[in-house]
């Protein structure tokens, strides 16, 4: 028969009668219609308790029941950056009240906590293909030509960081999943914009960049810091400079200047 909540203690005492009379937790199980696993629950509790009673419960029950537990999973699941204020407002809709710390609590104990969402460059499906195409290319690449490229590119540096805090529900280990980011552009205002790289040893040069960045001062970018930091990161001759499709990476003079330079470029 299906498990009941909890078992009348006529039915609790009726077990323990049986217990007592010699009757095992098959026999009883099978005499009264219970599972055997909660004859044996009863019969444990009986000899550690000496009752049969509901022994008195920490704490007040609580509010949430498991459909309004359901609900919010499926809330924060469609929609990782939902508030706590908001599931509150939500569960208020079907009569259900309760503290938004309590649903936060229950959250976290179906694995789902609050987290600042990680911001990652936003990704259209043609840059997506780009970097699944260099990842298969490279895939069988020694250690030796990841040793020794080079990686560059420009980015931005927020002069006074972000005012807004975000948060999404997630679970462990998926912080990169796509819903749980917040996608970034690569240029904005109030910003520094700067040119580094690295290799497999370490950080190399960076260069601030002032004004518009166009073909020629990229050149003169690569000109002052790629052959110093080759030096300072200690690659082989065999060292490649990997840098984007960005035009200004791949514009005709600055391939010629590459070509004239003697500096063997990837694409990433």
């Amino acid at each position: 028969m299906p498990r009941s909540k909890e078992i009348q203690n006529q039915m609790r005492k009726r077990i323990i009668e049986l217990y007592q009379f010699g009757k095992g937790y098959k026999a009883i199980s099978k005499a009264l219609g219970l599972q055997r696993t909660t004859v044996r629950a009863i019969i444990h509790k009986w000899r550690k308790h000496g009752t049969v009673e509901n022994l008195p419960r920490s704490g007040r029950p609580t509010k949430i029941t498991p459909r309004a537990q359901r609900q919010l999973i499926q809330e924060v699941t469609k929609d990782p950056t939902t508030t706590s204020k908001e599931l509150q407002a939500s569960l208020a809709s079907v009569k259900v009240s309760v503290h938004d710390s309590t649903i936060r609590k229950r959250l976290g104990k179906n694995g789902l906590h609050g987290r600042v969402p990680r911001r990652k460059p936003l990704l259209s499906k043609k840059n997506i293909k780009a970097r699944l195409s260099f990842a298969r290319k490279h895939l069988d690449d020694p250690q030796d030509f990841w040793d020794n490229t080079l990686w560059t590119d420009e980015t931005k540096v927020e002069l006074f960081g972000r005012c807004v805090s975000h948060y999404v529900w997630c679970k462990s280990n998926t912080a990169f999943q796509k819903k749980n980011i917040i996608p970034t552009v690569k240029y904005g205002g109030g910003s520094v914009m700067v040119w580094g790289c690295f290799a497999a040893s370490g950080p190399g040069r960076l260069a601030v960049i002032n004004g518009t960045l166009n073909s020629a001062v990229y050149q003169n970018i690569l000109k002052e810091n790629v052959r110093p930091s080759v030096c300072d990161l200690k690659l082989k001759r065999t060292w490649v400079l990997q840098q984007d499709n960005d035009p200004k990476h791949t514009s005709k003079s600055t391939s010629e200047w590459l070509k004239k330079n003697k500096m063997k470029t990837g694409v990433a």
